[in-house]
C-alpha cells in the first residue's frame, strides 16, 4: 500500500492532475469516479495505472478485478493518499490514469461542431457531453480552448470523450475541414443573424459556439456562412455557452431526426 502523498507515483499523478503540459508530455490524463471508468474500461481505452483505497465498494472492486484481469497495473493506496492526488473534495476511492487517444473522423462527416474559446472547465465538458448525446460527429476546439482533458472537463463530459472525436485544430485546419467535408458553417450570435428555431438544419452543417467572455473570435466570424442567434425576453443579454450550445444542439438533432 501506497502510505505517503511524496511517493512518486503519488506526485505523478498529482502533477497530471495539476498540469496541462504534464498530460501532455506523458500523453495520458486523470479520470475518477466508478461510473466514469466504467465507461473507460467499456470504450476499450488504455489505462496504464489504476489506483484504489481499501474501502473500495463492491462495485469499485470489481471493476478493480476486470482492469487487473487485462493486465492493468493496480496499486491500493491510502485514504489521506487518495485525498492528497484526488481533485474532487470527496474521492471516491479509485482513480486511473488513462493515455490519451485521437477518435478518427468518421467518413462523410456532415455534422460537426467547433467551439472558439472556451475557457471554463464545466462548460466545456457540459457541451462535450451534449454534443455527445444529440448526435454531433465530431467537435474542433480552437486555440485558447480549455484543455478537454482537464479533470474538471472530464468530470464534467461524463464519458463523452470515450466515444466523441475531440480535435485541437487551428483556425486554417478549421476552415479546410469545413470546406473539405463540404459543410454549411453556422455561428451563434448574441443578436445577429436568423432565428435558430426558423433555420433548416437538415443539410451537412458546422455550428460554432464561441467563448463565454468575449463570444467568438474575429476569425470564427470569417469562417462562418450565417449567424443564428436564440432570442431572448427581459434585460438577459447572453445565455451560458453550455446552455445555448444545448439549446441549437437538440434543435438540430430534432430536425435531423437523430430523436425519437
Amino acid at each position: 500500500m501506497i502510505t505517503s502523498s511524496k511517493n512518486p507515483k503519488a506526485q505523478w499523478v498529482r502533477r497530471l492532475q495539476k498540469k496541462v503540459k504534464e498530460r501532455q508530455a506523458d500523453g495520458v490524463f486523470v479520470i475518477e469516479g466508478v461510473r466514469l471508468l466504467e465507461e473507460g474500461l467499456n470504450s476499450g481505452w488504455h489505462v496504464k495505472s489504476i489506483f484504489y483505497t481499501d474501502d473500495l465498494g463492491k462495485r469499485g472492486m470489481k471493476l478493480v478485478r476486470a482492469f487487473q484481469d487485462s493486465d492493468t497495473k493496480v496499486e491500493v493506496i491510502s485514504e489521506n493518499v487518495m485525498r492528497a492526488i484526488s481533485d474532487t473534495q470527496n474521492p471516491q476511492g479509485i482513480l486511473a490514469v488513462f493515455e490519451m487517444r485521437s477518435i478518427p473522423l468518421p467518413e462523410g462527416l456532415n455534422y460537426l461542431l467547433i467551439l472558439d474559446q472556451i475557457r471554463e472547465p464545466g462548460n466545456l465538458g457540459t457541451i462535450l457531453r451534449s454534443a455527445a448525446a444529440a448526435g454531433v460527429q465530431a467537435v474542433f476546439l480552437s486555440t485558447g480552448t480549455v484543455d478537454p482533458f482537464s479533470p474538471k472537463v472530464l468530470r464534467a463530459g461524463m464519458g463523452a470523450h470515450f466515444t466523441l472525436p475531440v480535435h485541437l485544430a487551428n483556425w486554417n485546419e478549421i476552415e479546410s475541414q469545413i470546406k473539405h467535408s463540404k459543410l454549411h458553417s453556422y455561428l451563434a450570435s448574441v443578436d445577429g443573424g436568423k432565428v435558430y428555431h426558423q433555420t433548416d438544419f437538415r443539410h451537412p452543417l458546422a455550428l460554432i459556439i464561441g467563448g463565454e467572455a468575449d463570444g467568438a473570435s474575429h476569425t470564427a466570424y470569417k469562417a462562418s456562412d450565417s449567424l443564428i442567434h436564440i432570442p431572448m425576453y427581459g434585460e438577459v443579454e447572453s445565455l451560458n455557452a453550455s446552455v445555448a450550445a444545448g439549446i441549437l444542439l437538440f434543435e438540430i438533432a430534432r430536425q435531423r431526426e437523430f430523436l425519437s
